[in-house]
């Protein structure tokens, strides 16, 4: 039986749950998706929020519209007045929209780059672990060209993402690449036309879904939580999904399905 949708909204990010799936909205079309100091607040408190709700088995983030995944941070918000120290000084611990350095979301997070995803935006999808684009999407950690720097994640980030000339060419000319040239890097899993971005994006969704809900949780956990260890090293850490995963229902489901050629019913646990 299919799960009631959960809707909440504020006048500018929404958040759809249904079926086990989350879909996170920044609608501020007005100024391109850019995130000001309360969409900040609202989108740290969405990813506290599906941290603590066992239920959401994927995340997809993207931007309202076709112009704008998001543009980053607003510059027409009063923000913007503090000086560059100012800014680094109260930088938020989590990164830009609360995502791009968050370790503590176990949740695979599918980035739809339907536009523009500069800066901030660009960083939104450095902490995504999927990213599915369209044709028309433009990626840029921009902020050299207004005088900035991309202190939440981008530049660290982006150096360890793609290989390293690549990584330095965009980030010594602040210039925007397409979706074809990012897919290149390998920071991009797919790229469509608009018209087949929604389908795509179910597409990766689906395969998740297909997945037991506890093998999902321990392999992200496991990846974020080890990043600095050797393999060796990381294979030995006990993490609470993993340990988890080890004795779950879903273990016991998945080799029973297996056996008797079906598809597996995840208990979840």
């Amino acid at each position: 039986m299919e799960e009631p949708a959960v809707e909440e909204r504020t006048d500018e990010i929404t958040l759809d749950i249904a079926d086990g799936v989350a879909t996170v909205v920044i609608d501020r079309q007005h100024v391109l998706n850019a995130v000001d100091g309360t969409a900040q607040a609202r989108l740290n408190g969405i990813w506290e929020q599906l941290e603590q709700d066992a239920s959401v088995r994927a995340v997809v983030i993207t931007g309202a519209g076709t112009r704008a995944f998001c543009v980053g941070a607003d510059m027409s918000a009063s923000a913007v007045d503090k000086t560059g120290l100012e800014y680094w000084a109260g930088l938020d611990p989590n990164g830009f929209g609360g995502l791009s350095l968050r370790t503590t979301l176990d949740v695979p997070v599918i980035a739809r780059v339907n536009g523009y995803a500069l800066g901030g935006g660009m960083e939104i999808v450095l902490g995504a672990d999927i990213v599915v684009a369209a044709e028309t999407a433009k990626f840029g950690l921009t902020e050299p060209r207004v005088g900035r720097l991309a202190l939440d994640g981008g530049i660290h980030q982006l150096v360890r993402r793609v290989p390293y000339t690549q990584a330095m060419g965009m980030l010594l000319t602040g210039r925007k690449a397409d979706a074809a040239e990012m897919q290149a890097m390998g920071l991009v899993n797919e790229v469509v036309p608009e018209e087949e971005l929604d389908a795509a994006v179910q597409r990766w969704v689906d395969q998740i879904l297909a997945c037991a809900p506890t093998s999902v949780r321990a392999v992200k956990q496991m990846v974020m939580q080890t990043s600095h260890l050797t393999a060796t090293e990381a294979r030995g850490l006990r993490l609470p999904a993993l340990m988890a995963a080890l004795d779950s229902e879903d273990s016991a489901e998945g080799v029973r399905a297996f056996q008797e050629k079906r598809r597996p019913e995840w208990p979840g646990r």
